[in-house]
């Protein structure tokens, strides 16, 4: 085989793994098989291994000696690293941005979080939650902080999808209107500050894991 095609299919199954521990559905701690991933994508071990290396890269999954790949777990101090990091990135970005910003943006910004408050589901919740900061942040210019931002909003999904799988409540964004409200009267200042702290919540929920045990989870729901 190819070395470009198994680049191509090693980038094919790290984000079709990606999605699945992001989303949830494969849980922290889980071993990665080479074996079983190779036959479900019908290719050899060569690109499997490689999909490994991309996850591992990305903080998705570690390799252990004598023990293979499994999907990283994350703790408390995981949670609010990234909340620290989003909350930093995001306010710079927004600063740069906000020179740039048009009515018509922040109208589609408020529509977002329109539909982030009628979600009744986490999923559905975090993608209108995406688009918002997506829409306010990306007339910053600045492709390299916004693709930082990106993975961190990811590690943002995947805590929130361990934590609210199911028992999702709808929610009233008020830091959103705020943030909203600040901009359109030309308050970056008070823009900046509301973000700043807006993506530092984190929630707390007990799950059951597949076995069974209960464990305390951690989420940024901002």
């Amino acid at each position: 085989m190819a070395k470009g095609t198994d680049d191509t299919i090693a980038v094919r199954i790290s984000k079709a793994l990606a999605d699945r521990i992001i989303s949830g559905a494969i849980e922290p701690g889980a071993r990665l098989r080479q074996d079983h991933v190779a036959e479900e994508f019908n290719t050899s071990h060569v690109p499997v291994r490689e999909a490994f290396r991309r996850l591992e890269a990305q903080g998705l999954a570690v390799s252990e000696p004598r023990r293979g790949v499994r999907v990283a777990a994350f703790d408390l101090g995981e949670v609010k690293e990234v909340a620290e990091m989003r909350a930093a990135l995001e306010v710079l970005a927004l600063r740069h941005a906000a020179p740039h910003l048009t009515s018509a943006i922040l109208d589609l910004a408020e529509e977002a979080t329109k539909a982030g408050d009628k979600s009744r589901d986490v999923r559905s919740w975090e993608e209108a939650n995406r688009a918002f900061h997506r829409l306010i942040l990306a007339p910053c210019g600045m492709p390299r902080l916004l693709a930082t931002i990106d993975d961190l909003h990811a590690a943002s999904a995947r805590f929130l999808f361990a934590a609210w799988r199911s028992e999702w409540e709808a929610r009233t964004d008020q830091d959103h209107r705020a943030i909203l409200t600040a901009l359109r009267q030309g308050n970056t200042e008070s823009a900046a500050v509301t973000l700043g702290r807006h993506v530092q919540w984190i929630g707390r929920k007990p799950v059951k894991t597949a076995s069974g045990a209960t464990r305390e989870a951690f989420a940024i729901v901002g």
